[in-house]
């Protein structure tokens, strides 16, 4: 078994429930993949003091969201106003934050930070975690203090979100992964549009 990456969203959980979780799960870095950090909403998120609370629990914080961020400032990576994953994943930019990334595994516990809570929806899962597939890491979402999910299994409830899954593995392909990737990175992507409609969960998928 290689390295843990984790990854969780802050959501709208308390200062004190998040840095709970990071502890349960023996986080020492935060690598915040955020193109904005801060939050109107949940404002003990704002980059500057949550990386003095981090801090004052002996965890590191670095913030990576203009490497990796979903809110890319390369004119190359729109189209028609809408960010394109495949597009900006194969960027300079990207490609140097997936090394900063990697690297800094090999010296700490680290969780990616974004936002959203259910991996499925942000592009930490979609974008980030697709292209860290290629090394040797074990990728685990963090969802509460004792639930987690492994990338497979993200895969898997990805694929059934989209219709695309069958309960006879022998009609699973990688091709049909990468299709729902694509299809999910185009229905959560930034888009300069003020009205871009937030896909939802079919029921019985919904993260709780």
């Amino acid at each position: 078994m290689g390295q843990v990456l984790y990854t969780t969203g802050h959501s709208t959980r308390s200062l004190s429930t998040f840095l709970d979780l990071l502890i349960a799960h023996g986080v020492s870095a935060i690598c915040d993949v955020r193109s904005q950090p801060y939050s109107h909403r949940n404002p003990q998120f704002n980059r500057e003091s949550l990386k003095d609370d981090l801090a004052r629990l002996n965890i590191a914080y670095v913030f990576l969201g203009e490497e990796l961020g979903a809110r890319s400032s390369d004119p190359t990576c729109y189209e028609d106003g809408k960010v394109q994953y495949a597009r900006l994943a194969t960027t300079d930019t990207f490609v140097r934050g997936i090394e900063r990334l990697t690297k800094g595994i090999r010296h700490y516990q680290v969780a990616l930070l974004c936002a959203e809570k259910d991996p499925l929806f942000c592009h930490r899962a979609i974008l980030v975690c697709r292209n860290l597939r290629a090394h040797d890491l074990s990728i685990l979402h963090i969802l509460d203090k004792e639930q987690v999910e492994t990338r497979e299994a993200s895969e898997i409830r990805l694929m059934k979100l989209l219709g695309m899954y069958h309960d006879d593995l022998f009609q699973q392909s990688n091709e049909l992964l990468e299709k729902a990737y694509d299809l999910q990175g185009q229905r959560i992507a930034y888009s300069t549009s003020p009205e871009q409609p937030r896909p939802e969960f079919a029921g019985k998928e919904e993260i709780t």
